[in-house]
């Protein structure tokens, strides 16, 4: 009994021990713990000691970029959507050229036309004779036109050669005659030189000749489609116009809607005083040339007609081609007249008969003239030629409507309704404005707009 107490005493200092131990353990636990949690993450990084110096926090990547150089790649790639949306249309109309240069042909032939359906509309005649005795009259002298240029052309062409062969030979003596000193053999040289060229390109020629098949049934097509589209529009065209609107934003309707008659003038404007134009033309430089004995005067004056509908460009081609007729086949001299007799109707055309006829509405400067007429044949040939200047005339229209009618909604937009009244100046209710204090009257526009003027909605 004596042991008992020892063996407890000792027992108790052991668990005594262990508990010291695990405390020790547990506080040093805790410390590393702690240290963890204080210690800096691998992906931060320390802050700076305190001696070391400020340095100033780095901006907005937008904000250090100048405002000329953001202002030039925000218009950077607006402009390079606009040239891609540019591009796929021109692709779009590439692959239906047929059916839009159709469609094209058949606007400016409705709106020469349209002015003769009016009058027999106003006449009492009923709406689908009126649109079927205009159209089959018109189309007839379009094709009488083109059958009397063949037919004058096959009668003449055995006589134009004859003439032509004379003309060269007469043209050959004259150049070994003449102050250039041109000599025999040079002539023949150039003469051999053509020789060789032509029969070079035979396949060429062979191969373009086969595909005048696909050109002339692509031809009557175009015709079939213009036929059509035209007697469509001349009996329709209101109400066509009206679904066209339809699918116009609600927001852009009204300007859209004050534009297409504006657009519709002028292009009626340009084909009218265009056709007046080439008319004249075409009867001058045919009397011209008919007087000086160029053969084939009536043809070569419808050549010129029709020539005259490409700006600038129609007019010396045309002409161009009378002066070579008249020069091979009745010597220099009459050459140099019916160039004489070109250019003189040429400027009277130009500086007279364009500005008195079409007129201030549908004027377009040269130099938008000639890239326009070079575009157009870049991309659609003559047809492209052909409708370049009346595109151009129409967009110009549209453009000056829609900025007016833009500042004239802004306009009325800014300006109060009418019965409001206008705002009091506040003063102090017991001071008296001096006449230095006093504030001067507003200038109020009491003008109303003009009544030509689109409302706002």
């Amino acid at each position: 009994m004596s042991q008992v107490p020892g063996w407890l005493g000792r027992l108790g200092a052991g668990l005594t021990q262990i508990g010291e131990r695990w405390e020790e353990r547990r506080a040093a636990a805790e410390k590393d713990e702690q240290a963890d949690a204080e210690a800096p993450a691998p992906d931060q990084v320390p802050p700076p000691p305190a001696y070391a110096p400020a340095v100033a926090a780095r901006p907005d990547p937008a904000a250090a970029v100048p405002w000329g150089v953001r202002v030039a790649a925000e218009a950077g790639w607006r402009l390079l959507v606009l040239a891609g949306t540019l591009w796929v249309l021109m692709r779009v109309i590439s692959a239906v050229q047929l059916v839009v240069l159709a469609f094209v042909a058949a606007l400016l032939i409705t709106a020469l036309l349209q002015p003769a359906v009016s009058r027999l509309r106003r006449y009492g005649m009923p709406r689908g004779l009126a649109t079927a005795l205009t159209a089959i009259l018109g189309f007839v002298i379009i094709g009488l036109m083109g059958w009397f240029v063949t037919w004058q052309v096959l009668e003449n062409i055995d006589n134009l050669s004859d003439q032509i062969q004379d003309g060269i030979d007469e043209l050959r003596r004259w150049l070994l005659n003449s102050p250039f000193h041109v000599t025999e053999d040079q002539i023949n040289d150039i003469a051999q030189n053509l020789r060789e060229a032509i029969g070079a390109n035979t396949d060429e020629i062979t191969s373009a000749g086969l595909e005048g098949v696909t050109v002339v049934v692509e031809a009557l097509t175009g015709i079939l489609l213009t036929m059509f589209s035209t007697l469509f529009l001349l009996y329709d065209g209101k109400r066509i116009w009206q679904w066209t609107l339809n699918l116009v934003p609600a927001a852009a309707r009204p300007g859209v809607a004050g534009a297409g008659p504006r657009a519709w003038q002028t292009l009626t404007a340009y084909v009218r005083g265009t056709v007046v134009v080439a008319l004249i033309d075409a009867i001058f430089i045919g009397l011209g040339i008919f007087f000086l004995d160029v053969p084939m005067a009536v043809p070569l004056a419808v050549f010129i007609f029709l020539f005259s509908f490409i700006p600038l460009v129609g007019a010396v081609v045309s002409g161009a081609l009378a002066v070579v007729v008249a020069l091979v086949t009745q010597g220099v001299f009459t050459g140099v007249m019916t160039l004489a007799v070109v250019l003189a109707v040429q400027q009277i055309e130009g500086h007279i008969l364009q500005p008195f006829i079409l007129g201030r509405a549908v004027r377009v400067h040269p130099l938008a003239v000639v890239l326009s007429v070079a575009a157009g044949g870049m991309v659609a040939g003559i047809g492209g030629a052909v409708v370049a200047v009346p595109l151009v005339a129409v967009t110009n229209t549209v453009v000056g409507y829609l900025r007016a009618y833009s500042g004239e909604v802004a306009h009325h937009r800014a300006q109060p309704p009418a019965g409001t009244p206008a705002p009091a100046t506040p003063t102090a209710p017991d001071a008296t404005p001096t006449p230095a204090m006093a504030p001067a009257p507003a200038a109020t526009d009491s003008a109303p707009p003009p009544s030509d003027a689109p409302s706002s909605e």
